[in-house]
């Protein structure tokens, strides 16, 4: 015969178990916004989107009278940042780059390797340490957020551009093969890039792991990214017979498809011989 429950043992039977709170926004002791990430990152993790950026968005820092540069959430190493100083030194005159992390910890460590006429390094987080950036590189600081809390930073991040201005936020893998980002200006999100290492993929929807937050919950059937997404892979099976020539040349006779069939890309074959393509944000936005 079973002994009977103490008071105590059957109120913690009967009591429900704890639930897990959806990550906040949440103001740190230097009121920086957020939370910290995993931290893990990799040398030339994001060269992809650095590539990118130096080729869509020289124009906007040049002609800026502050070409200043934010690197939100560059995780446990600054060497991403790094690398993008050395991307974008040689292009920009005047360039500033700032490196920004809401965990303390993680500022302290790099500061000794700090080099101020390159870059900076400070705590900050969404509220971009009351900067007013051209740029901002926001890379796999958002995948931990729910789709409302994503939202919620991007608004924050949108206040704080200076006119003109332009955000880039996305995820990638580990070692930078299969990338996604949307570039968004103060007025909203204006297009969503693909980038990816062709011959590291089966088909273009391999993609989809690495949507935005705004949109990886979106790819289901009916909703406009999903509909992309399966026209990329038609074209693709489609072009299956130029795979003799190599994968990159079957990746840009897909896109030229998708481009004939009306999806409102930007950018010219250049680009999609890098692995990218680029469509309007208005074609692929959530409804």
């Amino acid at each position: 015969m079973k002994e009977p429950r103490s008071d105590h043992k059957r109120r913690a039977y009967l009591s429900p178990p704890p639930q897990r709170r959806a990550p906040r926004l949440a103001a740190g002791r230097a009121r920086a916004l957020g939370l910290p990430t995993r931290g893990t990152t990799n040398a030339n993790r994001l060269r992809r989107v650095d590539r990118w950026l130096l080729a869509t968005q020289l124009p906007r820092l040049r002609d800026s009278a502050r070409p200043l540069v934010v690197d939100l959430g560059y995780g446990s190493s600054a060497v991403t940042t790094l690398e993008l100083v050395d991307r974008l030194t040689p292009e920009v005159d005047r360039l500033e780059v700032v490196g920004l992390e809401i965990d303390p910890a993680r500022v302290a460590a790099v500061a000794a390797d700090r080099d101020p006429p390159r870059v900076d390094f400070r705590v900050g987080g969404f509220e971009l340490a009351g900067l007013q950036p051209v740029l901002v590189r926001a890379f796999n600081v958002l995948r931990q957020y729910d789709e409302a809390s994503a939202a919620q930073a991007w608004d924050t991040m949108q206040a704080a551009l200076c006119p003109g201005g332009v955000i880039v936020e996305g995820t990638c893998d580990e070692w930078g093969r299969r990338s996604a980002w949307v570039a968004l200006d103060s007025d909203g999100p204006l297009t969503l890039t693909f980038a990816t290492r062709v011959s590291d993929i089966d088909t273009p929807s391999d993609l989809a792991e690495r949507l935005p937050k705004a949109l990886i919950h979106h790819n289901v059937p009916g909703q406009p990214v999903h509909e992309f997404l399966r026209a990329f892979d038609a074209a693709w099976a489609a072009a299956a017979g130029l795979s003799t020539f190599g994968p990159r040349q079957r990746w840009v006779a897909t896109v030229e498809t998708l481009g004939n069939q009306g999806w409102p890309l930007v950018g010219s074959a250049r680009r999609w011989r890098h692995g990218e393509v680029t469509v309007r944000w208005s074609a692929v936005a959530p409804i």
